[in-house]
């Protein structure tokens, strides 16, 4: 019983401390309440309180807004009036000028038709007095116009050619006296060299009293001979030498070996002249087709043409570029055998074509087209085997190529032109321009013959006498010249010389 009390004591106090301790935790935790309640009472208030001021800054900032906005809106309406009345005043403005501007159409098409009317009265009129003049005279209006200026040219002809001679003297010493100028001017800044052994011709004279001979009294004999070769004879003061000019080099061996024929004969004068000159003529055919055949003999092709090869002779005087044609040709033959060779392709079709790929050459001042397409059309005249004239046709890319024979010689064309020193292409532009000169004469009526001398600086032109007056002369001179500077491009100028000669010829038997 002693033991039991002080445990009941012990218990009946922790019973207490308990109770104790649960009421102060109690008390404790609702003070810790009532303090939170009151934090989130304050932040409610203060929250409300921003809320409020919020409210009134974004009421004042908005009705601020509107008031710029309704103000803005009224000034844009106020300018929209502004524009509109401008836009009432000019479409009112634009409307009166319309109206006017028609009323204005309105009369000019009436005043028009009325032009219109009297214009028509009065060409009736007019026809109805040319058909009365027609009548009355026997001449439609072109014949009369052709009548009319015939017979003002007879009666006045010698007073036009005066006037022209004194225009000309006149011009012609304004331009001597600005060519001196000029030359004065840059004779020391260029300095060019000259073509003058792709032009010219040297001959050998035995003596100095020759040249008396040649020039002849007042210059007949070197006329004659320029006349009857077609070249430029320059007779200078070099001792032992006279100097053939032309483009042509046929022209200059051909005047070479009349010359030389001349001087060995010792009489010189026109008549033998011209004489010497055919048959000088008659020797350069026959170099020709000995040039021709050796050629075909150095490269080993014989079943050609005589005709054919005769052409293939001309090339021996043919250049282009500064190389020889005939030679060109030959070399092209023996490249092409040995290619052809090695490709296993037609040895005998390429060695031909290569060799007769440039013949149309031969005549291409003397027909119109591209050496190509000439020398197709002489191929197919002389019947050459179609194949040949395929290997051929190709060389310039201006036809496809067909056969293995035309690449062939497409590629040793290449390369004989493209070797170093083989080529000098302002030569060739520059004999394609002394030619193109001498077509351009001949293709008007009346010349007899035309030839281009000093290097394309003059062009001589010899006309039928009976075809061409003097009068025309001088009209065929400026016709000439015209067309000279519409189709050609040269440096200077070129002379157009004109020259009408007339002759007598009677036998006696």
């Amino acid at each position: 019983m002693s033991f039991m009390q002080p445990t009941l004591v012990a218990l009946a106090i922790g019973l207490f401390g308990v109770a104790v301790g649960y009421v102060l935790r109690h008390i404790i935790a609702q003070q810790q309440r009532n303090s939170i309640e009151l934090k989130v009472k304050q932040l409610l208030l203060d929250a409300k309180t921003d809320a409020h001021k919020t409210l009134e800054g974004a009421k004042q900032k908005a009705d601020s807004v509107l008031e710029q906005a309704k103000r803005e809106e009224r000034q844009r309406e106020t300018l929209l009036r502004k524009l509109e009345e401008r836009v009432g005043q000019k479409e009112e403005l634009i409307e009166k000028r319309r109206a006017a501007f028609e009323g204005e159409v309105r009369t000019l098409e009436r005043q028009k038709h009325g032009l219109e009317s009297r214009m028509k009265a009065i060409e009736s009129i007019e026809e109805q007095k040319k058909k009365e003049l027609e009548r009355l005279a026997g001449l439609s209006e072109e014949e009369a116009k052709g009548e009319l200026l015939k017979s003002v040219e007879k009666k006045h002809e010698t007073d036009i050619l005066a006037r022209m001679q004194k225009i000309e003297t006149f011009g012609q010493k304004r331009l001597e006296q600005r060519a001196h100028e000029i030359l004065a001017a840059i004779i020391q800044r260029l300095a060019s060299s000259t073509a003058s052994e792709i032009t010219t011709t040297t001959v050998s004279i035995p003596s100095e009293d020759i040249k008396g001979k040649i020039i002849g009294k007042e210059g007949r004999n070197i006329r004659a001979l320029e006349r009857a070769a077609g070249v430029e004879v320059i007779v200078d003061d070099t001792p032992g030498s006279i100097v053939i000019s032309s483009f042509d080099p046929i022209r200059r061996h051909i005047t070479k070996i009349a010359l030389e024929n001349l001087i060995l004969d010792g009489r010189i004068q026109p008549a033998r002249i011209e004489e010497t000159v055919e048959k000088a003529k008659a020797e350069i055919e026959k170099m020709i087709k000995e040039a021709g055949e050796a050629a075909i003999y150095e490269v080993g092709v014989f079943d050609i043409d005589p005709r054919l090869t005769s052409l293939l002779g001309r090339l021996k005087f043919r250049t282009s570029f500064g190389q020889n044609v005939l030679q060109h040709s030959i070399e092209m033959t023996h490249l092409a055998g040995m290619l052809a060779s090695e490709l296993g392709a037609d040895v005998q079709i390429a060695k031909k074509g290569a060799l007769l790929h440039d013949i149309g050459k031969a005549v291409d001042h003397e027909v119109q087209g591209t050496h190509v397409e000439i020398g197709r059309r002489i191929l197919q005249k002389f019947n050459v085997d179609q194949q040949i004239i395929q290997a051929m046709q190709s060389h310039h890319e201006e036809y496809p190529y067909e056969t293995l024979e035309s690449i062939i010689v497409q590629t040793v064309d290449a390369l004989s032109a493209g070797r170093p020193g083989a080529r000098r292409d302002t030569v060739d532009n520059y004999l394609k321009r002394l030619e193109d000169l001498e077509r351009i004469a001949a293709d008007f009526d009346g010349v007899e013959k035309s030839y281009a001398i000093q290097a394309g600086r003059e062009i001589r032109i010899f006309v039928t006498p009976e075809k061409i007056s003097d009068l025309e002369m001088k009209k065929l001179a400026r016709s000439v010249a015209d067309r000279v500077e519409e189709e050609l491009k040269y440096p200077g100028e070129i002379k157009v010389h004109v020259i009408r000669e007339t002759r007598a010829v009677e036998h006696a038997r």
